[in-house]
């Protein structure tokens, strides 16, 4: 079947609804999701609001393609395609993921108005990053479409064809099992972590690092 310059997903035999290759999706979600993330650092420990500038109109104009003309031809999912085009295609619903980019396209415009164009930031702007970022990591992360979450609240209808068979009722492998002493050993890591924090975090907040090479001895200059 020929395909179309305007849709959304794919025509799949053996599929009953249009579909998206999982494995790009991810690949892309993990692409952004560094992107804004350096951006951010580059805010937080020099406040330079440059890179932030050129990552929002991106941001936005990938989801606009996506949505509204063809996932295909959105840059993100292009560069993704190419860099797991040797991987087996995991193919799930476009229907759901349509709806989490629609969101993405509507946290993106309100982060363009207020940060590129009206060239301001607040909580707001903080706030709204902080989901996209966590919208991102999930997605790339675990394979889990937060914004996928909403389509039964939406549509009124479950959705099908889930990242990793989530949506079907299924028995879970036993390699997907985790037992007691499994359970112990993480609660105890958690806590060597937090006593970690609690007992050494006061004595390094005193101690900054000092430079390992090219510190200059403030009497002789070398």
């Amino acid at each position: 079947m020929a395909k179309r310059h305007f849709q959304f997903g794919e025509v799949v035999d053996g599929f009953a609804v249009p579909v998206l290759n999982e494995r790009e999706v991810r690949a892309a979600a993990g692409m952004l999701f560094l992107a804004t993330f350096l951006s951010l650092m580059f805010i937080l420990f020099a406040a330079n609001f440059v890179p932030i500038k050129f990552v929002i109109p991106v941001f936005f104009a990938d989801f606009l393609v996506r949505v509204f003309i063809n996932p295909r031809y959105a840059p993100t999912l292009i560069a993704a395609r190419l860099i797991v085009a040797n991987q087996t295609p995991e193919y799930v619903a476009a229907k759901p993921k349509r709806l989490a980019w629609v969101i993405g396209v509507m946290l993106s415009g309100v982060m363009l108005a207020l940060m590129v164009i009206a060239n301001t930031y607040g909580p707001i702007t903080g706030i709204i990053c902080l989901i996209c970022l966590i919208f991102l990591f999930f997605e790339a992360a675990f394979g889990i479409c937060l914004g996928c979450k909403f389509y039964k609240l939406i549509y009124r209808e479950s959705p099908t064809l889930c990242p990793g068979e989530v949506c079907e009722t299924k028995t879970r492998h036993e390699i997907q099992k985790t037992s007691a002493t499994e359970l112990a050993m993480l609660a105890g890591f958690l806590a060597l972590v937090a006593l970690a924090a609690w007992s050494l975090g006061p004595a390094a907040a005193k101690m900054p690092p000092r430079m390992l090479f090219g510190e200059r001895s403030a009497e002789t200059g070398r």
